[in-house]
């Protein structure tokens, strides 16, 4: 089994910063996809930012040139640096990662437990 385990979340002020970091750990072989969505009150999971094990990376139109993604493949961890938050960037934050266990099998997408980010002022 895979797990992944989020820190980095809380509340800011309007325009303030906060540094996400997601660690997988468990059987792991490789890790391709690794992302971050957010769910906020009332509406869908989205997705934020990803990056690949190539370090290509994308992101929602909203956080675009505000956040940051990116990963350490020797520590199996992703981050997201957010600056200059608003108020709409207010979500539960997941990561996710594409892990292949076994040799020869598939990679499976697991999910991080959600950590909270507020903006408020």
């Amino acid at each position: 089994q895979v797990q992944l385990v989020e820190s980095g979340g809380g509340r800011v002020q309007p325009g303030g910063s906060l540094r996400l970091s997601c660690a997988a750990s468990g059987r792991i072989i490789s890790i391709a996809d690794m992302g971050w969505y957010r769910q906020a009150p009332g509406k869908q999971r989205q997705l934020v930012a990803h990056i690949r094990s190539d370090g290509t990376k994308g992101y929602a139109d909203a956080v675009h040139g505000r956040f940051t993604v990116s990963r350490d493949n020797d520590k199996n961890t992703v981050y997201l640096q957010m600056n200059d938050l608003k108020f709409e960037d207010t979500a539960v934050y997941y990561c996710t990662a594409d892990v292949v266990s076994e040799p020869g099998t598939m990679g499976r997408v697991y999910w991080g437990q959600g950590t909270q980010v507020t903006v408020s002022s």
